[in-house]
């Protein structure tokens, strides 16, 4: 299933893509009071109850005009992943992106993380801090995770996935590159924009073959494949599992390929600014589209 975070007068509601068309579950699960089904996106993380869900969407009537169809256009996106305990990124994980940037490729996952005031959604603007000049685009598949995981085996690490999105990693290099620690760069407000989608983990047949792209502008910049990762997805899951426990919720975001701005050139590289509109996609997950202002 293909779920989303829609924003309706400051409530967050739980949606379905079904068709081309997006079903408001919040609203329709009111023709079922007696239901427990969640209606949000995060309650729905916590109880992984997404199977259970698809008897009530059947019962649905198919209407065009009905109160709870919405067009894709016409929905207000929130983070397709609203409010998780923890984003935990992984860094120079794409072997072609290390050799653009001269990185030898790391022996372990290379960690760093963000916070929730990095999240926002599909169609959102994003504001270029003032303090930066260096705004770069990073195309990522993003892993969400589903039940708690602790010490958890490369074999059964996929398990512990409730599914996947398109993310972009926005970052400020200048900031980023200021010290040892990636920090600041990255975790500037709404850096992270996620999804439209959640897509569960039983849609993707295998997430080490996906293809990537960035386009700014309609122009591409990146274009690749996860099977191009150092680590896969069952790795970075069960490593970083060693090391603390993975909530329902978290999020992963497993690293970028070539193409962005980092890697070209010093004298090539033209950093985003206001009026860019950047889309990033992965196959099977969506296209998430933003466009860039200036601080006010």
């Amino acid at each position: 299933m293909k779920f989303c975070h829609l924003q309706n007068n400051g409530t967050e509601q739980l949606g379905v893509e079904q068709n081309g068309r997006i079903v408001n579950i919040s609203e329709a699960l009111k023709r079922f009071p007696d239901s427990n089904i969640p209606n949000n996106v995060s309650d729905l993380l916590q109880t992984d109850s997404s199977e259970a869900l698809q008897p009530y969407i059947d019962q649905l009537p198919t209407q065009e005009d009905s109160s709870y169809f919405y067009s894709i256009q016409d929905c207000d996106f929130g983070p397709a992943v609203p409010n998780p305990s923890k984003i935990i990124c992984v860094g120079l994980n794409y072997q072609r992106h290390a050799d653009e940037t001269g990185a030898s490729y790391p022996e372990v996952p290379i960690l760093f993380n963000k916070f929730n005031n990095t999240l926002t959604g599909h169609n959102k603007d994003i504001a270029i801090p003032k303090v930066t000049g260096k705004v770069d685009y990073e195309v990522e598949l993003a892993v969400v995770i589903g039940k708690t995981a602790k010490d958890v085996p490369e074999s059964e690490s996929l398990d512990y996935v409730f599914g996947y999105c398109t993310a972009n990693d926005v970052s400020a290099r200048d900031l980023q590159m200021r010290t040892p620690q990636w920090l600041l760069g990255k975790t500037c407000d709404d850096f992270s924009p996620i999804g439209p989608y959640l897509v569960t983990a039983d849609e993707i047949e295998d997430p080490q073959h996906l293809s990537l792209e960035t386009r700014v502008n309609d122009e591409v910049k990146q274009k690749s494949n996860t099977s191009d990762m150092i680590f896969t997805c069952q790795q970075i899951i069960s490593y970083i599992s060693k090391h603390m426990t993975l909530a329902p919720g978290d999020v992963i975001l497993t690293g970028t390929p070539e193409g962005v701005m980092l890697g070209a050139p010093e004298g090539e590289r033209s950093y985003l600014k206001a009026g860019d509109t950047v889309s990033v996609e992965i196959e099977k997950l969506g296209t998430l589209t933003n466009t860039f202002t200036n601080e006010k």
